[in-house]
């Protein structure tokens, strides 16, 4: 990989992961490790493969950043994050990626059981 394109994946993966700080801890946890994975994962690609990489994983900083940016101007709504995948979008997709694709959404729709809070209770007298 060209000295070029590593400092370009560097800044992103930096970038990415500080914009992870906006999201709620839970959904922050599960896009790090992502991020961390793929990365990884793909650190001996083509050239092809690794512009494609870039580009989508550009895309999706410059999605999260704008989506920061609103939730923090109308701070009284729910935060929303994320877009829809449009289905025909599916096709370009590996067997490998969709496996991935459905394991993190099985995992981010999960019931956080972790962050959940009980009510003390309190004692009666």
């Amino acid at each position: 990989m060209p000295v070029r394109q590593v400092s370009r994946v560097r800044a992103l993966y930096r970038r990415i992961l500080l914009l992870h700080r906006v999201l709620p801890p839970d959904l922050k946890a599960l896009g790090d490790q992502y991020v961390k994975d793929e990365f990884r994962r793909h650190k001996t690609v083509g050239s092809d493969e690794a512009e494609r990489f870039l580009q989508e994983w550009e895309a999706y900083a410059a999605v999260l950043w704008q989506q920061a940016n609103e939730n923090r101007r109308n701070s009284t709504e729910k935060a929303c994050f994320g877009i829809s995948l449009p289905e025909e979008r599916l096709n370009d997709f590996r067997d490998e990626q969709i496996g991935q694709l459905q394991e993190l959404m099985q995992e981010a729709t999960k019931p956080n059981r972790q962050f959940s809070i009980t009510e003390s209770r309190k004692p009666k007298f």
